[in-house]
């Protein structure tokens, strides 16, 4: 399996710029069919979390669905589900053994990381006869891979903040107008986005016919099952749900599968709880200064930060909000090739581990640690906080080792 995944991770674009014509030319040399039904989902933040909750809803409603996210946490399978399930190691080795030797050879377009995973959900999928797909976009929408997918029965749009601005463009209206790629002619919308951000998708839509579901319209389809208590979920998730049931709606799912969806275990490290005996951590992937900002809401008072973000991310403006609200701040790196960032903090520890311990000593019994600033710390200290957590379940102390 390890020769497998290296293959799957050393697949890069080589320079070239995201496109969906190379994901297109790589489905379509694999003969690999576009799933009967596919809901698209773009958008700054909630992505995955919306996908997550309205596969699951799918899935109780009796849909046999496939679910497509990016990034994984801790480990690739995470990314390609189906029927709620996992994709399993030996079905990445047997995909990996099959195309590669047309993929070295030069037979098939080169393609990036993103395109192979992409390739290798349609594959399981269709093997599986999905009839149902969730697909997340990775970077914004007109260049995006998924982008390159048919059959779409619903756009969903998240929202619009200030993310990947060496990509989508340096303002909320440039980075909605990619994102509004995602629109397809008469295909319905179904958004959370507001202000300028709105506007733009709007008269997107309107230009391409297509029906346009806004929360801040008050629709009725994003109410939350009259049977489900909304402080049975993070405050941070409370959007996501909704426009989860919107989307669901639309797809004609009844109401105790969307109830059930509501219910499904989030995606990980999302407003993800840690508790460690005598203290607790918040595992959060907040990673630009949109979710970031409503992670300090979210909160509770008072808590110790650890944070790391990628270099090419907007790394201080994320760190802001979280470190005004903090009454201890960490800092660490997100990268194993990265050192800790030299913004103001009361610590700093190159090694998340070590930057966790600290955070955990200056927690106190009673304590709040939150983890936050990139999915990629979150993968890294994901496992170590769940041997914590086992650790005391099992003799009552937390013992990182």
């Amino acid at each position: 399996m390890d020769d497998a995944t290296t293959w799957l991770f050393a697949r890069r674009r080589s320079g070239r710029e995201r496109d969906r014509a190379t994901a297109r030319a790589l489905l379509d040399a694999l003969a690999l069919p576009d799933p009967p039904a596919v809901v698209h989902v773009v958008g700054t933040n909630g992505k995955g979390s919306v996908s997550h909750a309205l596969a699951a809803m799918a899935n109780a409603a009796g849909r046999r669905t496939g679910r497509f996210t990016s990034p994984h946490v801790e480990e690739v399978f995470e990314r390609i589900s189906i029927a709620g399930a996992p994709l399993r190691p030996d079905e990445l080795v047997a995909f990996v053994a099959r195309v590669r030797p047309d993929a070295e050879a030069g037979r098939l377009p080169q393609a990036g990381f993103f395109e192979w995973t992409l390739a290798l959900a349609l594959d399981r999928w269709a093997a599986a006869d999905v009839t149902l797909a969730v697909v997340e976009a990775g970077v914004g929408a007109r260049r995006d891979a998924t982008s390159a997918l048919g059959n779409v029965v619903a756009s969903v749009v998240t929202n619009v903040a200030l993310d990947h601005l060496e990509t989508l463009g340096g303002t909320l209206e440039a980075i909605a107008d990619d994102k509004a790629a995602a629109i397809r002619p008469g295909v319905p919308v179904v958004s959370a986005a507001r202000g300028a951000p709105l506007e733009v998708l709007r008269r997107a839509a309107f230009r391409a016919g297509s029906p346009f579901l806004a929360l801040v319209d008050g629709d009725d389809r994003f109410a939350l099952p009259t049977g489900f208590d909304p402080g049975a979920v993070p405050p941070t998730h409370v959007e996501n749900l909704r426009v989860a049931c919107a989307t669901a709606r639309l797809l004609g799912l009844d109401e105790g599968a969307i109830e059930a969806g509501c219910r499904a275990p989030r995606p990980p490290a999302r407003f993800e709880i840690f508790d460690l005996g005598d203290r607790r951590v918040i595992l959060d992937g907040a990673h630009d200064p949109a979710a970031a900002e409503a992670l300090a809401r979210a909160l509770p008072r008072p808590f110790v930060l650890v944070f790391g973000a990628l270099e090419r991310k907007q790394g201080e403006a994320t760190y802001a909000p979280l470190a005004r609200a903090a009454a201890w701040r960490v800092l660490t790196c997100a990268d194993g090739g990265e050192a800790a960032p030299p913004w103001p903090a009361d610590a700093r520890h190159d090694d998340p581990r070590a930057a966790l311990e600290r955070g955990l000593e200056r927690a106190g019994p009673g304590g709040t640690v939150a983890v936050a600033g990139s999915l990629y710390l979150a993968g890294r200290l994901r496992g170590p906080l769940r041997h914590l957590r086992d650790d005391a379940r099992r003799t009552g102390v937390a013992t990182l080792g």
